[in-house]
């Protein structure tokens, strides 16, 4: 399976309010070159590393597609300029955030002088991320990082407690 993180804790000028925002980014990706499986609850999380940004909303969808690596991440960049994403500095508060996490368990290391745009796979630190962890555990509890060969419920349990993070109904 190919998982894509989407968080935001800024509203947009389409969509307003961050949980309308990352469903509006759920129903763009579902066009046919991309479908979209499977989708997470919604998790409310601090920033990381901490600050006294807005908290962000998280979550996770499984799809399938034919696009190779590259060319999904570059359509994710894509969606992500097209939906009002400024780039101002590492951490920085955003509208939106797609990340590509997995790809079918490859290990993939390119950088941006290779490739046009850095692409490594799996997604560096998500195995220490709150919120990623749980709403990937949410659709796939049996996964397992491909380099570190942990399973995800472990990984779970080896995160660092004093991450806030909450569930949204």
């Amino acid at each position: 399976m190919i998982f894509i993180g989407l968080g935001a804790n800024l509203p947009s000028k389409r969509f307003g309010k961050q949980e309308n925002t990352l469903q509006g980014i759920i129903n763009h990706l579902d066009d046919g070159e991309i479908k979209v499986l499977s989708n997470a609850r919604v998790y409310k999380s601090a920033p990381v590393p901490v600050s006294n940004d807005p908290w962000y909303f998280n979550t996770v969808i499984g799809i399938q597609t034919n696009l190779s690596p590259s060319q999904l991440m570059l359509r994710l960049l894509e969606t992500e300029i097209k939906f009002g994403r400024k780039r101002s500095g590492a951490n920085a508060p955003r509208t939106i955030d797609l990340d590509l996490l997995d790809y079918n368990g490859l290990v993939i290391n390119m950088s941006v002088e290779n490739s046009g745009i850095g692409l490594n796979l799996p997604h560096p630190r998500m195995d220490k991320r709150a919120f990623v962890l749980l709403p990937l555990n949410d659709l796939d509890p049996n996964w397992c990082h491909p380099i570190l060969k942990i399973s995800i419920r472990k990984l779970i349990k080896n995160l660092d407690p004093k991450q806030n993070i909450v569930v949204l109904d």
